[in-house]
């Protein structure tokens, strides 16, 4: 199981070592990055969500795991509320860094690799907290960083979203039948071909990217590890009270329960800095979030092992 288990961890380590060694040897730059995370956010990453819904099976399977992580997305950023007057002077964006998950940005990747060609069932996951982050979690973030968000910004929000997009042109598609009727056609492996190959990459350039994004401050430690304490302590929670119902109405799946340990286990969502004015914050953020990540990663591991044992 050692080899197995390296096997699946190796390439997360080197491919992340490879985006530290990007930044501190200056291979690309700021620039470079950002045509990095275009290519991945407006065209790899919308692909493979795309073909996630694309091709699932649509049941009220869906329904349950969309609606228990949309709800327990919603009670971790109140939980934050409630704790954030704990982390002064760094609590006023404590709420967002305790709940929501990186699925787009790295859940999809590391998935990927526990089950390869099984991406649907992490995508059941991601759902519920997608719509909660473009909605509760996206108004919730502007309102605090001082704008008024409408219901019409937020719409244009998701409407011009590659990422959104694809998972809405995949769950139409894939509600319909239309993804199951093409595998059956000719031109489904074709297709499925097509899809494989755009989508290959995203794995390899968000590890790079992530590796790459990584900062610290050591005077922040402090506050960042007692926020990366609070994170694990109300997500391990909400995982124990969202697996608990959901397996008491739906038969246990260990690949479906290994997505819900993936993704409470991921870092909140890179977005936060792009969507709110942080400044004086922007340190503790960015510092908070690559603590979190090195957590997951870690935790990754334990994940792996747990995915191959019988």
């Amino acid at each position: 199981m050692g080899l197995s288990i390296l096997q699946m961890v190796l390439p997360v380590l080197l491919t992340f070592g490879i985006g530290l060694v990007c930044k501190r040897k200056n291979v690309f730059g700021q620039e470079g990055l950002k045509g990095l995370k275009a290519v991945v956010s407006n065209v790899t990453l919308p692909v493979v969500l795309f073909n996630a819904f694309f091709t699932a099976q649509y049941s009220g399977k869906i329904a349950l795991m969309f609606a228990t992580v949309f709800i327990s997305c919603v009670l971790g950023l109140l939980a934050g509320f409630a704790l954030r007057r704990w982390m002064k002077p760094y609590g006023k964006f404590l709420p967002f860094l305790l709940t929501n998950f990186e699925g787009g940005m790295l859940g999809y990747a590391l998935y990927g690799l526990l089950y390869a060609g099984q991406t649907q069932r992490f995508a059941m996951v991601d759902i519920g907290q997608t719509v909660c982050a473009f909605t509760v979690f996206l108004a919730t973030l502007r309102a605090v960083g001082g704008e008024k968000p409408t219901v019409g910004s937020l719409v244009r929000n998701m409407f011009t979203n590659p990422v959104f997009i694809g998972i809405l042109l995949g769950v139409a598609l894939g509600a319909l039948g239309v993804g199951q009727w093409i595998g059956t056609t000719p031109a489904g492996p074709i297709v499925n071909d097509v899809i494989r190959f755009i989508a290959a990459p995203t794995s390899t350039l968000i590890l790079i990217i992530v590796g790459y994004e990584l900062s610290f401050r050591r005077e922040l430690m402090k506050p960042v590890l007692k926020t990366v304490g609070l994170r694990l302590l109300v997500m391990g929670g909400l995982l124990a009270l969202g697996t608990v119902f959901v397996f008491s109405i739906i038969p246990f799946e260990k690949p479906l329960f290994v997505a819900m340990l993936l993704a409470y286990s991921l870092p909140a969502p890179y977005i936060i800095p792009l969507f709110a004015d942080v400044t004086g914050h922007a340190e503790y953020l960015s510092t908070t979030l690559s603590v979190q990540t090195l957590v997951s990663i870690l935790m990754f591991i334990a994940i792996a092992a747990y995915s191959l044992a019988a």
